[in-house]
C-alpha cells in the first residue's frame, strides 16, 4: 500500500497509443451524440485530442490492472457509459470508476495541482460513478509518453463537501504561470494531495518505466 501523497509512473507503449487512436477515429467517424465539448470546442483537432487523452487513460488503466480494454471511445453511437469506465467488485462493494485523464508539461507534480470535476457530471441523475480516478500524461525526453497514476476520490465525499472546492461558472482562475482561464460551468477542484493513492500490484512493478513518486 502506498503512502498518502505518492503516485505511480509507468511508460506508455506504441501499441496502447495506436489502440486508443483507432477507437477515437472510429468514434469521430460514426458517433452522433453531442456532449459538452461539442458546444465549447468547435475545432475538430481539439476534440480529437481530448478524446484521445481520455481513451488512452482508460487503456493504460486497463492494462495496468489487467482489466478489459475499452471497446468504445467517448461519444460512441449506441450511448454513454453513465460515468462507469470500469466496474470493480470487492467483498461488499462495487467500485464504478470514472477515469479522468489530462496532459501536463512534466511528471513532477505538485500537491496543489488540481483535478477538475464539472458539476454537471457530479450531479448527473443517471450517473453510476462511485469513484473518480485521475491519470496525468507527459512527454519525457528519454522515456517517451509517461502515465502518472495519481489516485482516486470518492464521489460522495465530493458531493458532501468533505473534499474539493466549488467554483461557480464564469469564475476566473489563475494558473501557476500567472495565465488565467474562466470556468465555463460550475466546477469542483480537488487538490492532488487529497487523492487516495493508487493500488500497487506486484505485476505493475514489472512494467516498463515503473516508478513511485511523491507530490512536491
Amino acid at each position: 500500500m502506498l503512502d498518502q501523497g505518492t503516485y505511480i509512473q509507468i511508460s506508455v507503449n506504441e501499441i496502447q497509443k495506436t489502440f486508443a487512436r483507432n477507437l477515437v477515429e472510429y468514434s469521430l467517424l460514426h458517433h452522433k451524440i453531442t456532449n459538452i465539448w461539442d458546444h465549447q470546442i468547435t475545432m475538430h483537432d481539439k476534440t480529437r485530442i481530448l478524446r484521445y487523452t481520455g481513451t488512452l487513460g482508460e487503456t493504460v488503466f486497463a492494462d495496468a490492472y489487467h482489466l478489459p480494454r475499452p471497446e468504445k471511445s467517448f461519444g460512441a453511437h449506441d450511448g454513454q457509459d453513465w460515468g462507469q469506465d470500469f466496474l470493480i467488485p470487492s467483498d461488499d462493494f462495487q467500485f464504478a470508476l470514472d477515469i479522468k485523464s489530462m496532459k501536463r508539461m512534466n511528471g513532477s507534480l505538485q500537491k496543489k495541482y488540481v483535478l477538475n470535476i464539472p458539476s454537471s457530471q457530479l450531479h448527473k441523475v443517471k450517473s453510476v460513478t462511485t469513484h473518480y480516478f485521475c491519470i496525468s500524461f507527459h512527454q519525457c525526453p528519454t522515456n517517451g509518453t509517461v502515465a502518472s497514476l495519481l489516485g482516486f476520490i470518492e464521489k460522495d465525499a465530493l458531493k458532501k463537501g468533505e473534499i474539493g472546492i466549488y467554483y461557480p461558472a464564469n469564475t476566473k482562475r489563475i494558473r501557476q504561470d500567472k495565465s488565467h482561464f474562466v470556468f465555463n460551468e460550475d466546477t469542483y477542484e480537488v487538490f492532488f494531495q487529497d487523492l487516495k493513492p493508487p493500488i500497487l500490484t506486484e505485476s505493475m512493478q514489472l512494467l516498463k518505466g515503473f516508478k513511485i513518486c511523491q507530490f512536491r
